[in-house]
């Protein structure tokens, strides 16, 4: 598959350095406004992953400098876009038009109008359109869902996500919310994803929080409350820039057991009513790779994302405004309609 990736920073270096280990995914594009970056200096990129920036052989690749000749590249088969998310809407619709496969950063797109014309341009051009959420082919949230999947666990009765970091440095479109949808909206998708994933869409939710842009805060504690009694969390965002650690976790119990995460140190575990504990394996893969590959699996069979369906993740994408509107309510409870 000949992909051409649309964006050089931080997410477009993460899935450059990930195509290294992808069966059949052949860079033969590259599109940026930086001379440099288009050179393969990517030294100058960060986030909050860890790792420096590296220099990248772009030698035989196609350096565009104009979306429009990207898009109309005819060796290009799918396009990676890895843009801020204002751009996403146009850039995704543009490329299904010209008969391009699309995979997109999360998150999908800024508002439910713009996630909704990407599902019709998708569905009227017959290519593959998918969201990187790359939780779902991470190993410690692998190793969850197969868990939950199995459904020898029960109902959920409670759940949290949790997913913080410091406020952005390395990318000044981040701090803009009206280019980025700001902290929470941004990091959080991950988790209110994920949520949809494993349990569905809420009956209603709430949420309070706290949101200062100037001073890099943007964080929310929100609820989802299901219908059979289940109440899950998601809470974190963004703290002080500068030296404050990103971490991740969930703690998920069920009926019949509790599974429990930390990317500080503790490796996914079910913890059973008679007082066992069971290691829990989601494999050892690298999940931006393994996102890639599926992706390329799914344009060459022409069959739909199941793993990470499209209209799941416009969802995500409604679900997250909810939760910024019921903290902006300071706790009200709002009925989930979407």
């Amino acid at each position: 598959m000949r992909l051409a990736v649309l964006g050089l920073g931080f997410m477009g270096s993460t899935h450059l350095k990930a195509m290294r280990g992808v069966r059949d995914a052949e860079l033969v594009a590259v599109y940026s406004q930086d001379e440099k970056k288009l050179g393969g200096d990517l030294t100058s990129v960060h986030g909050n992953l860890g790792g420096g920036g590296e220099k990248v052989d772009l030698s035989g690749v196609t350096q565009h400098r104009n979306l429009e000749a990207v898009l109309a590249d005819p060796e290009v088969e799918a396009i990676d876009i890895c843009l801020p998310t204002d751009l996403h809407e146009a850039v995704a619709v543009e490329a299904l038009r010209a008969g391009k496969h699309v995979l997109v950063e999360k998150p999908m797109a800024l508002d439910g109008f713009a996630v909704d014309h990407m599902l019709g341009a998708a569905s009227r051009s017959r290519r593959i359109l998918m969201t990187a959420h790359v939780l779902r082919f991470m190993p410690a949230y692998i190793a969850l869902q197969q868990a939950v999947g199995r459904q020898q666990l029960g109902p959920v009765r409670f759940g949290m996500f949790r997913r913080r970091c410091a406020a952005p440095g390395w990318s000044g479109w981040l701090q803009d919310s009206a280019r980025s949808g700001g902290g929470v909206f941004d990091l959080l998708i991950h988790d209110a994803d994920m949520c949809l994933h494993l349990f569905g869409m809420p009956e209603a939710v709430c949420a309070t929080g706290y949101s200062e842009p100037a001073a890099g805060i943007d964080c929310i504690d929100a609820q989802l409350f299901y219908a059979d009694g289940g109440v899950v969390s998601i809470t974190g965002g963004w703290h002080h820039p500068g030296a404050y650690p990103f971490s991740m976790e969930y703690t998920v119990t069920l009926e019949d057991g509790t599974i429990d995460y930390s990317s500080n140190g503790r490796a996914p575990t079910l913890y059973s009513p008679d007082g066992s504990e069971k290691p829990l394996d989601g494999g050892e893969r690298d999940g931006y790779a393994s996102e890639i590959e599926y992706f390329i699996e799914c344009c060459r069979s022409g069959r739909p994302p199941e793993l990470c369906p499209p209209r799941e993740s416009a969802d995500a994408v409604k679900l997250m405004l909810l939760l910024l509107e019921a903290r902006n309510r300071s706790g009200r409870k709002i009925v989930c309609r979407i």
